[in-house]
């Protein structure tokens, strides 16, 4: 269960190693992974095969399902199942379409004239995790804003089951998106293929999508090693909660539980400055933990996870932005102002009537976010992740007589006389 630490007792060093997760000081994780992304990169098909045997117990025959197998599979699914899709579709699609804006040109000076336009990225390869849980919902927050960005080819990439399919929520989610072929790759093996190419695969310019800490590490390497760029390192999951003595302790034992069912290296953070509150929601969590399906994933999570008492918000706050949470909820007397010193968070839910879970499936915002402490530097993923922003100029006769001399003493000053002379032949062409 939850360790429980005191801040006031805590070194800054103890901070900053309470903070430190999903590390890899031996590089274990590393040399499997450049094992397997060097297997991937020598015999591509061939070693997706092998990995689907070993890894998912599985012999496929090809390592792709297309548009017939997918509405087959998705036409299995019950009404109200379709339903709920459908509504975080909806809702993921309404948010997401509003970060589609065209800035205006700016006129810096008379006659210099600078904009940005925006250009969808090519083509985006999609990670959708399939291991201890399937997740449609993922499948959703990345193909939406790739759709409404405009990329031309998207390529989906997610384990196979035991039956050599993909799970029918994932197709049903396949159907809604227009997706007509899922690749039957998971893990590092994926990612690599997506970095590199093989033969069944296509090479991609961006991968998106979270995963263990496997599929987190590989994407950090082929980042380095090919032209191919990642979203962000979204590895295992975690939430921090901050929660006083007006919150309910039933509800936060249940958004500590919604975290920890993720995985066994998932993590739930619980930050209070009532220690009698603390204590409320542990024994509460023990007792909504054994009515649990996943109560043994749970539980390694939490012997993974812990609580700290504080002695006031702003501290609490101080601890959150140090750990910078993938999650962060925050069930307080004053949630809204309190929210507002937040610096360092992958995405916020205000209030006791806000669980995460709404995040993670229909609200409409982005469940692909920055975990480890990314969250201090990274965004989640949005439609701006599924574009590139290219600058634009355009210099009038007027322009180049306003801007060039600047221009001319900057590149003197520089010693690079080219430059100045780009300009200098303008200047005199009459």
């Amino acid at each position: 269960m939850l360790k429980i630490y005191h801040y006031d007792t805590l070194t800054d060093s103890a901070i900053n190693e309470l903070t430190r997760r999903n590390t890899d000081d031996g590089n274990e994780i590393r040399e499997r992974v450049q094992d397997i992304i060097e297997n991937v990169k020598s015999h591509g098909d061939a070693a997706l095969f092998s990995y689907a045997e070993r890894f998912d117990g599985v012999l496929l025959r090809e390592l792709f399902i297309g548009k017939e197998e997918i509405q087959a599979l998705a036409a299995t699914i019950g009404p109200e199942q379709k339903q709920a899709l459908e509504i975080a579709y909806r809702n993921i699609h309404a948010f997401h379409k509003g970060q589609l804006q065209q800035e205006e040109p700016v006129e810096t000076m008379p006659g210099v004239t600078c904009w940005r336009e925006i250009r969808a990225i090519e083509r985006v390869g999609l990670y959708i995790p399939g291991g201890t849980a399937v997740l449609p919902s993922t499948f959703l927050m990345l193909g939406i804003p790739a759709k409404l960005a405009g990329c031309g080819e998207i390529v989906v990439c997610s384990p196979p089951q035991k039956n050599g399919m993909v799970n029918a929520f994932l197709a049903y989610c396949a159907v809604l998106l227009g997706i007509e072929r899922v690749y039957l790759a998971g893990g590092a093996q994926a990612v690599a293929a997506m970095a590199y190419g093989t033969q069944s695969i296509p090479k991609v310019d961006k991968i998106f999508g979270p995963g263990n800490q496997y599929v987190t590490k590989a994407k950090t390497m082929v980042q380095g090693d090919t032209q191919t760029a990642i979203d962000m390192p979204a590895g295992p999951s975690e939430v921090l909660i901050i929660a006083d003595e007006t919150a309910n302790p039933v509800f936060a034992a249940a958004d500590l539980l919604a975290q920890a069912e993720h995985g066994a290296d998932s993590q739930a953070i619980l930050v209070s400055a009532s220690a009698d509150f603390v204590t409320d929601t542990l024994k509460e969590v023990e007792k909504q933990l054994r009515a649990l399906p996943r109560a043994e994933i749970a539980r390694m999570a939490l012997n993974n996870s812990f609580a700290v008492i504080v002695s006031s918000a702003d501290q609490a706050m101080e601890f959150s932005n140090r750990y910078a949470p993938e999650h962060l909820i925050i069930q307080t007397k004053y949630s809204r102002g309190l929210a507002k010193k937040v610096t360092s968070a992958g995405s916020v839910f205000i209030g006791s009537l806000t669980p995460e879970s709404a995040g993670d499936y229909a609200s409409g915002t982005n469940h692909t976010l920055p975990t480890s402490g990314y969250a201090r530097s990274y965004s989640g993923v949005s439609v701006d992740s599924f574009v590139k922003k290219i600058t634009f100029q355009e210099i009038s006769e007027k322009g180049i007589k306003n801007i060039g001399p600047a221009v001319e003493i900057l590149a003197e000053l520089e010693g690079l006389q080219a430059h100045k002379n780009a300009v200098t032949v303008r200047l005199k062409k009459d």
